[in-house]
């Protein structure tokens, strides 16, 4: 789905809300930006410390018996804002077979042919708000209750016609 539409706040609260469930698990955020910057070898390097619960130091093994360590865990891995085929090959080595029985990968991305092209089965896209749910997200945020009071009904009606039901706008503008 399109930016600011809440794909990365969902992701975030679905691993959240199952993380003890699952023997390891990452949550990367910002791939896009952070593989330009650090490189995927650094975010691999994070997605293998947080998921096997071990320093960096330790991971000095070879790729195949790290991965071979992944394969008997039940993980909840998230790659959040991937943008490139290599991201998901490189983070992602041998596919969601790579891990354990049970285990949840979540990937958000902008471009649906992404997911198309690794496999992925399972795809939920998120959409903008109505209006209802956007009056009442922009209200909460700048007025801190769903209702805003008399004088400024008209302005909360202007402020969503104007975000589209964006939530990151309506959040923004509150």
């Amino acid at each position: 789905g399109m930016g600011g539409v809440g794909k990365t706040t969902i992701a975030r609260a679905v691993f959240d809300q199952l993380h003890d469930t699952f023997d390891g698990g990452c949550f990367l955020d910002n791939v896009r930006e952070a593989a330009s910057k650090f490189g995927l070898q650094a975010l691999a390097e994070k997605l293998l410390s947080e998921t096997l619960k071990e320093t960096k130091d330790n991971l000095y093994s070879s790729t195949n018996l790290l991965m071979n360590r992944l394969s008997y865990k039940k993980v909840n891995i998230v790659l959040d804002d991937v943008d490139q085929d290599e991201q998901i090959e490189n983070l992602l080595a041998g596919g969601h077979k790579g891990f354990g029985a049970g285990s949840r990968i979540i990937i958000t991305t902008r471009n649906k042919q992404l997911l198309s092209a690794h496999g992925v089965d399972q795809v939920y896209e998120v959409s903008l708000l109505g209006t209802n749910e956007a009056l009442m997200l922009f209200n909460k945020f700048a007025f801190k209750e769903t209702k805003p009071m008399g004088p400024f009904e008209e302005l909360a009606l202007r402020v969503e016609k104007c975000a589209w039901g964006l939530p990151l706008a309506l959040k923004v503008l509150g």
